[in-house]
C-alpha cells in the first residue's frame, strides 16, 4: 500500500499509456500517492470498496476552502485543472450537506427518470437525422466523434437548456481547453472568461425572453420560497452543460471503439445473446468516460488502512483504476465482457454527489448505439486502433478524433 514517503505515481498529461496507468494505480491502492501535471500532489482512491466508503465520508468536502496547498500558495492560479474545481461553492460540484441538497433539488429536476424517459422519442429523432447525414459520405473516412458522438448529446443538452445549435461548435472548442491538462496560462484565463460570458449572455437572453427550457426554469426556480442566485445559475449551467455532453460523447465513442475491437462481443449483441444495456454498462466500467475526478478535501486527518490523509490534503477518485478491481468485478477485469455479471460499476460516482445526468447518458447510449450499428453493420476503423490519439486530459477519457468508414 502507498505511504506518504513512497514515490508518487506521475500521471501523464498526454495519456500515452492509459491502460498501464490504470494498472499501476490499482496495484498501488486502495489509496495511492499521485503527482498530477504541474507537480501537484494528491491522493488517489483506486479500489472499489475504498471509493464507496470515502465517497460517503463527511470528512471529505467538495469545498476548496479546505484545500491546504492552494491556500498556502503552492498551486498556480492558472493551473489547468483548476478549471473543473469551483472557486466558490455555488454549484453541485463545490457544495456539501444541506447546501448541496438544496442546489440538487433545484437543478436535478431535469433528470428524473420520468422526464428523461420522455426524451426518448426526441433522442431517436436526432439520432436518425445524424445517421442520415453520415449516410451521405458512408464510403469515405469520417470522424465519428465530431459527426455523431458529439452532435447527439450536445443537441440534447442544448435543447434542454436553450443553447442554440450555432453555438455548439464554440462550446466544443472551449470545453476541450476546459478539460485539458496542458492548457497554457493565457488560454486558461481566456477559456474561463469566455465560458462565463457565454452563459451570462444566455441568462440575459432568457431573462428578457423566457422560454420553455431549463435555463429559464433555473432562473425562475422556486422551492418553498427559495431560489437560485445569478451566480448559482451561472455555476450550474457551466457544470451541467459540460457534464451533460462530455460524459456522453466519451461513452458513445468508447463503446463503439470497444465493440469494433471485440467482434465477438458485437456478435453477441447482433444475435440477441446480450443486451445493449449490458454493453453500455460494461463500457462504463472498462473504459469509463471520466478517468479521474478531482477533488475532495480532508477537513480533518483521515486514516484508511495504513495511509493517513492529512487535514487539507486533496483526494481524487480514479474510476479507470476502480474498474480494474478484481475483488469487485471478478476475474480478468481487464477483459471487455458484456456478459459479465460480477460487480456493478460506480463510474458515475457514488453517494450524495452521484451524477444526476447518469440516466440521460445511459438512455442516449442505449438508443443511439443500436441504431448506429443497425444502419452501418460493417463499420470499420479507418486507422489501426493503436493510432488513435487521446485528448491531453487526466480527467476525461476522450479521443481527439475517431475516424471510421461506415460502408467499407
Amino acid at each position: 500500500m502507498s505511504s506518504p514517503t513512497g514515490t508518487p505515481i506521475a500521471l501523464d498529461p498526454y495519456v500515452s499509456d492509459l491502460e498501464g496507468e490504470r494498472e499501476r494505480l490499482h496495484e498501488a491502492g486502495p489509496i495511492a500517492r499521485v503527482e498530477l501535471p504541474g507537480g501537484v500532489l494528491t491522493w488517489s482512491v483506486t479500489h472499489y470498496q475504498a471509493a464507496r466508503e470515502l465517497l460517503t465520508d463527511p470528512r471529505l468536502s467538495k469545498n476548496m476552502a479546505h484545500w491546504g496547498a492552494y491556500h498556502r500558495g503552492e498551486i498556480s492560479p492558472t493551473w489547468p485543472l483548476l478549471s473543473v474545481i469551483p472557486p466558490t461553492p455555488t454549484n453541485l460540484l463545490g457544495t456539501d450537506g444541506a447546501e448541496h441538497k438544496r442546489l440538487r433539488a433545484l437543478t436535478a429536476q431535469a433528470f428524473t427518470p420520468r422526464r428523461v424517459e420522455q426524451l426518448r422519442p426526441r433522442i431517436r429523432e436526432i439520432t436518425e437525422e445524424l445517421l442520415d447525414g453520415l449516410e451521405k459520405k458512408a464510403h469515405e473516412v469520417q470522424d465519428l466523434k465530431s459527426e455523431f458522438s458529439f452532435r447527439l448529446p450536445m443537441s440534447v443538452i442544448g435543447e434542454l437548456y436553450g443553447v442554440e445549435e450555432a453555438a455548439h461548435g464554440q462550446l466544443r472548442g472551449l470545453y476541450d481547453k476546459f478539460f485539458s491538462s496542458v492548457t497554457s496560462p493565457e488560454d486558461f484565463v481566456a477559456t474561463r472568461e469566455a465560458l462565463a460570458n457565454f452563459y451570462l449572455d444566455l441568462m440575459a437572453k432568457k431573462k428578457a425572453n423566457p422560454g420553455d427550457d431549463l435555463t429559464t426554469a433555473l432562473l425562475q426556480a422556486n422551492e418553498n420560497g427559495d431560489s437560485l442566485t445569478d451566480e448559482e445559475v451561472l455555476g450550474t449551467l457551466q457544470i451541467v452543460v459540460a457534464a451533460g455532453h462530455e460524459t456522453t460523447v466519451n461513452l458513445l465513442t468508447n463503446t463503439v471503439r470497444a465493440l469494433l475491437r471485440h467482434s465477438d462481443q458485437l456478435e453477441l449483441l447482433r444475435t440477441g445473446k446480450a443486451t445493449w444495456e449490458a454493453a453500455v454498462e460494461e463500457s462504463l466500467r472498462w473504459d469509463p468516460p471520466t478517468t479521474n475526478f478531482i477533488f475532495r478535501f480532508a477537513t480533518e486527518d483521515i486514516t484508511y488502512g495504513d495511509v493517513t490523509i492529512a487535514k487539507g490534503d486533496s483526494v481524487m477518485i480514479s474510476y479507470g483504476a476502480i474498474g480494474r478491481d478484481p475483488s469487485h468485478h471478478g476475474e480478468n477485469p481487464e477483459v471487455f465482457d458484456i456478459t459479465r455479471s460480477a460487480g456493478r460499476h460506480i463510474s458515475f460516482g457514488y453517494g450524495p454527489h452521484v451524477c444526476p445526468g447518469a440516466p440521460l447518458a445511459r438512455l442516449e447510449a442505449q438508443v443511439a448505439l443500436p441504431m448506429l450499428f443497425e444502419r452501418f453493420p460493417d463499420m470499420k476503423l479507418a486507422v489501426d486502433d493503436s493510432e488513435l490519439v487521446p485528448n491531453p486530459s487526466v480527467i476525461v477519457n476522450s479521443l481527439r478524433e475517431f475516424p471510421v468508414v461506415l460502408r467499407p
